[in-house]
């Protein structure tokens, strides 16, 4: 039980048995952390997690107000301008107090970060992960099992100089992660493995508890990857092999043939023509160059460390991702879990034939974390071939070959299957309406756009929220309309615009019905599934759900509208 629930404190037996329930199953854990029990972070997480620009803060003051913390401990006649303290200090026979008054403030420092090592305490139990923090201010998170996106491990640069790590479990929601800062690497990776253990029996635990689905012949095509999760994780500690290789000088040219390259070198030569014909504003240019080269120097920097050693390979708990030179980030992106994928190719990355892969997926961070978005990146740059394995790894269910991909990345082709724009959308789109495309699979809607810099959006249907289609003014008097397909928030718009009107409104019917035909299918598979290889776990017995008494749609009549006649449009 939680110090923060108001409620009164259970008699000893039944905390006792509490506590053992929630014990998770000892088949299922290989950690000593994995207990069901409260443990406490590395004694050097204080440290890391705070104490270390705590630290920066006071030699900051001290450095500025050391004329007023010399005059507050030595005599006023003291001349600091033209005395050392030290030397008065021992001249005058104080040393002992001197060393005293610095004891006592190391001792005070230290007291603060061993409260705060104290209180910061963390449990694994068969349903949950949990962590307390706070000495003032109590803080206790907890992120449910059958809710887990994944877990990421992370390593920055001074952690990693002391062998230490932190975890993230990612949960199903906005600011829905909990992190254990930190732990001993060894210790980090077997208890991220026992977390993901943990998840994939509790849903495979649920899946089995749900009743069967409505009679009928299920959909054969079952992903690889949600099979793993039903089975389980069987983590023997190897390092999987990456299925893409990056080299260093493709690294280094893509930096420098970026879209910010592009407009730093607009910006540079603006400003060389605005001084040749104006010198007079040179020296204001210098001092606006100066910093702006500095900002965008840091920027590329930044940016390459974060790719170096990138690496994407299957795992048994679904596909990890690792990137970082100095901070290395691990994350593992459990089968299913990809929402929208994005294959764009800027602009001058055509010659090395390059491209980018992004991705919407359930973060479990906040709207202003600024690492969500580095978080999306899953092929900072690859060749076709890369992007080909990457998608098929991505996602194993939607059979995206060769062709269709040539076909998305460089069309239009002839008989391609996409539907494209009409002639008369060359008024409103006059670079882009012979390539915008839209092409609905019986597991995915892929949309092709851009001209200049090519896009292939790829949204799977079992994932999309929702479906809306828009005129505007001009759209309207031509005929024209746009599709957009809503995912979870992230990097990927998936929007498709100067479609032909009526062409547009069968398509949204067609996707709308697919979604809800995919997701259903989905879910009746994955439950199949999960009752033929539930992971062989003794879990606690939980109290039964009575099952609903409404039943669910039908996937072959959906409650899609008719199309309205043409003069009501």
């Amino acid at each position: 039980m939680s110090d923060l629930d108001p409620q009164s404190a259970p008699a000893p037996q039944a905390s006792a048995s509490a506590a053992q329930a929630s014990a998770p199953p000892p088949a299922a854990v290989h950690s000593d952390m994995s207990d069901g029990e409260w443990h406490r972070m590395h004694p050097l997480s204080p440290l890391l997690r705070g104490g270390l620009t705590l630290i920066v803060i006071i030699g900051i003051l001290v450095a500025n107000l050391r004329d007023r913390i010399i005059a507050f401990f030595l005599p006023e006649n003291f001349r600091w301008d033209e005395e050392d303290p030290v030397d008065f200090v021992l001249e005058n026979g104080i040393a002992i107090q001197a060393i005293v008054v610095v004891v006592v403030g190391l001792v005070v420092l230290l007291a603060i970060f061993w409260t705060a090592w104290r209180f910061h305490t963390f449990r694994i139990t068969g349903d949950e992960v949990e962590v307390r923090s706070g000495v003032l201010f109590r803080t206790h998170r907890r992120a449910p099992l059958d809710r887990v996106q994944g877990v990421n491990l992370t390593r920055p640069a001074l952690a990693r100089l002391v062998g230490l790590a932190k975890l993230e479990v990612v949960g199903a929601g906005l600011d829905a992660n909990v992190k254990l800062e930190y732990l001993s690497t060894r210790n980090a990776e077997t208890v991220r493995g026992d977390i993901l253990r943990l998840a994939s029996g509790h849903r495979a635990k649920d899946a089995a508890a749900r009743p069967a689905a409505a009679n009928g012949r299920l959909s054969s095509r079952v992903s690889a990857g949600l099979s793993e999760i039903v089975d389980g994780v069987d983590d023997d500690g190897t390092e999987p092999e990456s299925i893409v290789r990056v080299p260093m000088s493709r690294l280094i040219l893509a930096g420098l043939l970026s879209g910010s390259t592009i407009w730093f070198v607009a910006i540079v030569i603006a400003v060389i023509v605005g001084l040749v014909l104006q010198p007079v504003w040179i020296i204001p240019a210098l001092g606006a160059s100066i910093p702006a080269a500095i900002g965008f120097g840091t920027y590329a920097i930044r940016q390459f460390i974060k790719t170096v050693r990138y690496s994407i390979a299957p795992s048994s708990a679904g596909v990890r991702i690792t990137f970082g030179l100095l901070t290395t980030v691990t994350e593992t992106l459990p089968p299913g879990r990809v929402h929208a994928v994005d294959v764009r190719q800027p602009l001058l990355w055509r010659w090395g034939g390059w491209y980018r892969i992004r991705v919407n997926k359930l973060s479990g961070r906040s709207a202003s974390d600024a690492s969500a978005a580095q978080m999306g990146d899953v092929l900072p740059i690859g060749t076709q071939a890369d992007v080909e394995r990457v998608l098929r790894l991505l996602l194993p269910s939607i059979p995206i070959d060769a062709a269709l991909l040539d076909a998305g990345l460089h069309g239009p082709r002839d008989g391609d299957g996409y539907l494209t724009s009409p002639a008369r959308a060359r008024v409103i789109d006059p670079l882009t309406w012979r390539r915008n495309g839209i092409l609905v699979l019986p597991q995915a809607v892929l949309m092709r756009t851009g001209r200049l810099w090519p896009k292939l959006t790829i949204l799977p249907l079992a994932r999309l929220q929702s479906v809306r289609i828009s005129q505007g003014p001009l759209a309207r008097r031509l005929g024209l309309a746009a599709l957009t397909g809503h995912t979870v928030m992230g990097p990927v718009a998936g929007t498709i615009e100067s479609l032909d009107h009526e062409q547009a409104y069968a398509q949204w019917n067609a996707i709308t019905a697919a979604a809800v035909a995919e997701a259903s299918a989905e879910g009746a598979s994955s439950t199949e599934e999960a009752g033929r290889n539930a992971v062989e776990v003794e879990w606690p017995d939980a109290a039964p759900v009575a099952p609903s008494l409404t039943p669910p749609a039908s996937p072959e009549s959906p409650a899609v509208p008719p199309a309205p006649p043409a003069e009501e449009r």
